[in-house]
């Protein structure tokens, strides 16, 4: 795939993004679940947002191995809009 302008790269993250809400549904309740499993795997309280700001981490890390992985990039951009999501759904903005 090329990707040869910023706008191409973010067209392609909504694309992306539509396909995973597809199969998956929408990312609130998803990263509420995915909380309530790791404050029961750690042992403190972890926010939905929280969830969002470690999966960009988790793909950031990867990128330290391979900066042009097209993937992690999407996922990184993809965590972070799912982010402003979330926390405008907190804000009672959705």
């Amino acid at each position: 795939m090329s990707l040869k302008s910023a706008n191409a790269f973010l067209d392609h993250v909504a694309e992306v993004l539509d396909e995973r809400q597809e199969m998956y549904g929408d990312a609130l309740p998803l990263f509420e679940q995915v909380a309530t499993r790791w404050s029961l795997v750690l042992g403190v309280e972890v926010t939905a947002p929280q969830v969002a700001l470690c999966m960009m981490d988790f793909k950031m890390a990867r990128l330290t191995v391979d900066p042009k992985h097209l993937d992690s990039n999407v996922d990184v951009v993809g965590f972070a809009a799912l982010l402003a999501k979330i926390q405008a759904a907190d804000d009672g903005e959705v």
